[in-house]
């Protein structure tokens, strides 16, 4: 992990008006080592001796400094990643049976075409659009097995 993403969490929380305690550090360390976003009941698989009340209010702190960001899906059990700024942009694939959630990078060129889409439909509505989330809803392979 880059010393940057420490140093951007850091900022961020300073001027949230809290600290970057090492419980915090540790969940940063966490989901920038996971593959896709995470639940609460994942980080506890990961890690048993961490607190599950410590680890949801902490998760709280850093989605409010925008350190994190919350995937939300049809199960009971919202995920977490990284903030698309720190840890790079990217979509969702959300299967709607079993919840699973998994990053996929868009090529460039439908980016781009995604990106002038948006655009135009906000400035249609007077709006000024400054970055985009998609979650494709669907079934995953596993499922549809």
């Amino acid at each position: 992990m880059s010393a940057d993403i420490h140093q951007i969490a850091a900022s961020r929380l300073v001027g949230d008006g809290q600290r970057y305690t090492s419980i915090r550090r540790q969940l940063v360390d966490i989901l920038d080592a996971a593959e896709h976003p995470i639940t609460i009941p994942d980080i506890m698989r990961l890690h048993p001796n961490l607190a599950q009340s410590s680890v949801y209010r902490n998760l709280n702190v850093l989605e409010q400094a925008g350190v994190i960001a919350r995937v939300v899906t049809d199960d009971e059990w919202a995920r977490f990643e990284l903030a698309e700024d720190i840890g790079g942009h990217h979509h969702h694939l959300i299967c709607e049976r079993c919840g699973t959630v998994r990053d996929v990078q868009v090529p460039d060129a439908v980016e781009s075409a995604l990106d002038e889409s948006l655009d135009s439909l906000a400035a249609m509505n007077g709006f000024e659009l400054r970055h985009h989330r998609l979650d494709l809803l669907g079934v995953c392979g596993a499922c549809r097995a």
